[in-house]
């Protein structure tokens, strides 16, 4: 069993002894901690809730509003949704903050609390380091039963979502009914069924095949949409001759494409894409973590834009896009973030954008996919034993490594030339991982595994 604590909420499988998995008690326990700080930042009673799929939600969700009802915090619950739909929300509602109950690209043994403040925002690592000081205390007190927060079900947020994407400026929706796309989404048996295809019917696309429609939580596969997890969407797209497939992860906030003949977009170049159509139309600057391609920085420059890299983990990218006054920014697992709408990865409205940008392109999307410059990125793993001393290993591969140029601001960044490594503890799963880009796929697959070698040998 696993329960993790970071910058990315609480995530943990479901079951097990308390403090060893995602246990009742941990639910209650860290809900309670992140009611009593909120009640401490402000007089605001109203949190926005909203989950997606898992087996588990309704569990966790019932917890969740019991737990802050109990703190005299009223509850909006969004019911089934996706986490760019609660980020919306908590601003649209003037909420204090939200939880959305989610462990994103985990398969279905996990859940999680992500947790947000009254900007609809991932907390801060300093907000969060608090939050966790009063759960290790127990630090919470309770109302009486005249203070009890109140409960309301609101259903109205996934049209107000599309409404807002559809009057986006720059969705083109005249231009993407001209193209006629005809689309294939692989929706992983999660909240992406319920969201992507009547954003699709507005944005103008009447040809929709849904993968996976059912709402379940048993995944299909995998959920994570990387190439060797969409082998479904990939063969669906190629023998139905539809445009494009479209992927999604369990709570929407992850996007990827597949071409027209089957083959995979890459998830790193969603946001290539996006922002080099964005900068087409509004000069500046963008960020991506420094796990992510340098495409971006690229086609950034391309387009007259400086780019600046972040601390892998949403909120870090948030903050860069913030101090840096970025337009567009992202991550190099398929998110998107756009700041005039909100800041926080949002495949609804990467979904919107890309459409325009490949309508407008009168390109078919393989013929877009190759007008952007190839880099190769080796993603790889190694999962850790309790006790392992991470930053013993990382010193040791840094004095190894001594002479390329090293960047140590999230884990250990080490550049050879023009291509370079990455590796970093998960802020959401007991592993190291291991990202090696090069513009020759073997030079990068073989970075990544002398490194991993290392790895092993100073464990």
């Amino acid at each position: 069993m696993a329960l993790i604590k970071s910058i990315s909420g609480i995530r943990g499988t479901i079951g097990g002894k308390p403090g060893e998995g995602l246990s009742p008690l941990d639910v209650v326990k860290f809900t309670a901690a992140y009611g009593t700080w909120l009640s401490s930042q402000t007089d605001n009673r109203k949190v926005v809730i909203g989950r997606d799929g898992r087996i588990s939600g309704e569990m966790v969700k019932n917890l969740v509003v019991s737990t802050l009802n109990s703190l005299g915090i009223d509850v909006v619950d969004l019911g089934l949704s996706t986490t760019p739909t609660v980020e919306i929300a908590v601003k649209m509602e003037n909420a204090a903050g939200g939880i959305i109950l989610t462990a994103s690209h985990n398969p279905k043994e996990w859940n999680a609390l992500k947790l947000l403040n009254a900007e609809g925002e991932f907390i801060s690592g300093e907000d969060g380091a608090i939050l966790l000081d009063i759960a290790a205390r127990e630090d919470f007190t309770f109302v009486d039963v005249n203070k009890l927060g109140s409960y309301t079900q609101d259903d109205s947020y996934l049209q107000k979502h599309v409404d807002l994407i559809v009057n986006y400026p720059l969705v083109d929706v005249a231009a993407i009914r001209e193209r006629n796309f005809k689309v294939v989404v692989d929706a992983v048996n999660s909240t992406g069924a319920l969201f992507v295809p009547p954003l699709l019917k507005a944005l103008g696309v009447n040809e929709v095949e849904v993968l996976f429609p059912e709402v379940t939580g048993k995944f299909s596969h995998n959920p994570e949409p990387l190439p060797e997890n969409l082998t479904a969407l990939s063969n669906e797209v190629n023998k139905s001759n539809a445009d494009l497939g479209i992927a999604v992860d369990p709570d929407v906030d992850r996007l990827c494409f597949v071409c027209e003949d089957g083959s995979m977009f890459g998830e790193e170049y969603t946001l290539v894409a996006v922002a080099d159509y964005v900068l087409s139309k509004r000069k500046g600057n963008t960020v991506s973590n420094m796990s992510s391609t340098q495409a971006l920085k690229d086609v950034t420059l391309k387009n007259g834009g400086e780019y600046n890299p972040s601390a892998v983990g949403e909120v870090n990218v948030v903050r860069k896009m913030k101090a840096t006054n970025a337009v567009i920014g992202g991550e190099g697992n398929g998110g998107i973030i756009v700041p005039d709408l909100h800041y926080g990865r949002d495949a609804l409205i990467g979904i919107g954008l890309f459409l325009t940008h490949l309508a407008h392109s009168k390109k078919s999307i393989k013929a877009l996919r190759n007008s952007y410059p190839d880099y190769f990125i080796s993603k790889n793993k190694i999962e850790l034993d309790k006790g392992v001393d991470v930053k013993t290993i990382f010193e040791k591969i840094k004095g190894k490594y001594k002479n390329q140029p090293v960047n140590t601001e999230d884990g250990l960044k080490i550049e050879f030339d023009k291509d370079w490594v990455h590796l970093r503890t998960s802020n959401t799963e007991p592993i190291i991982r291991i990202y090696a880009e090069s513009q020759n796929e073997t030079t990068a697959d073989n970075i990544a595994k002398r490194i991993m070698q290392d790895i092993k040998e100073f464990m």
